[in-house]
């Protein structure tokens, strides 16, 4: 499977704290990677950087081959690369639907006519078709989630950077989120996933890593990581006895 997304040596520092030191990692075209890690450890820093709202300090981030590290975040998102924020920020006074065709005009350079036939079959997508003439600013914190997503999928993007798109929901709505992951990954789309909700971690994405210390201490399989001791330590925040921590192994790599 072919690199979509290639990140080398990056590190970023604010003053005298460095908060990414040096990742270096990728992504393959179609897959879901997650990203875990405790507060503080640059997971937010770093999609920043991915989406162009910050540059690193050293490092390059290439994208489909080519070096995008100086880019701004307009011409990113117009090669391919869409995402969300943690906090869903809609026009609230403007409808669902039209909310959707914003994304499409501004990120994929849409007509307004073909941003709205596009609008539409996303708001399927997410599961807001019943709703796509409703105010965004009337919308709950699902679907708030679930337009943010959807705006995002309007600039026609082959890679997607997700900020905590389940935070906040119960059980039930996690569910939600996971089904638009899914059609998301079944067109082929690329995805970075932040996520504080291991459910999503575990049954959403096909590989993880794990941020602490701003650095990747573990990248693998979701229950490898899951299970390494390592994350246990500083994410889980859990400490094994010595017979328990040797039955679970090292971390990947």
């Amino acid at each position: 499977m072919d690199t979509i997304l290639d990140v080398r040596d990056i590190g970023i520092s604010f003053g005298s704290y460095h908060v990414l030191k040096s990742l270096t990692f990728s992504v393959r075209k179609g897959e879901v990677l997650g990203v875990i890690g405790p507060n503080g450890a640059g997971k937010t820093v770093m999609l920043n950087i991915l989406s162009g709202i910050l540059r690193p300090s050293k490092g390059e981030v290439f994208f489909q081959g080519q070096n995008i590290t100086s880019l701004p975040v307009a011409r990113r998102c117009r090669m391919g690369i869409g995402r969300t924020f943690q906090v869903p920020r809609p026009f609230e006074k403007m409808t669902v639907l039209e909310n959707i065709m914003v994304g499409s005009c501004y990120g994929d350079l849409k007509s307004e006519k073909e941003a709205r036939a596009r609008a539409l079959e996303i708001v399927e997508l997410i599961g807001l078709g019943g709703k796509k003439m409703w105010l965004a600013g009337k919308l709950g914190l699902l679907d708030r989630k679930r337009l943010e997503m959807g705006r995002a999928l309007a600039s026609n993007p082959r890679l997607l950077l997700f900020d905590e798109v389940a935070g906040g929901l119960t059980e039930s709505e996690v569910g939600a989120i996971f089904r638009i992951v899914k059609l998301v990954k079944e067109q082929g789309i690329s995805i970075v996933w932040i996520e504080h909700v291991l459910q999503a971690m575990r049954e959403g994405t096909d590989r993880v890593i794990c941020l602490a210390g701003g650095k990747i201490i573990a990248d693998g399989a979701p229950e490898e990581v899951m299970r390494c001791r390592e994350v246990k330590a500083v994410y889980l925040g859990e400490e094994e006895d010595d017979e328990r921590q040797d039955s679970f192994g090292g971390c990947g790599s």
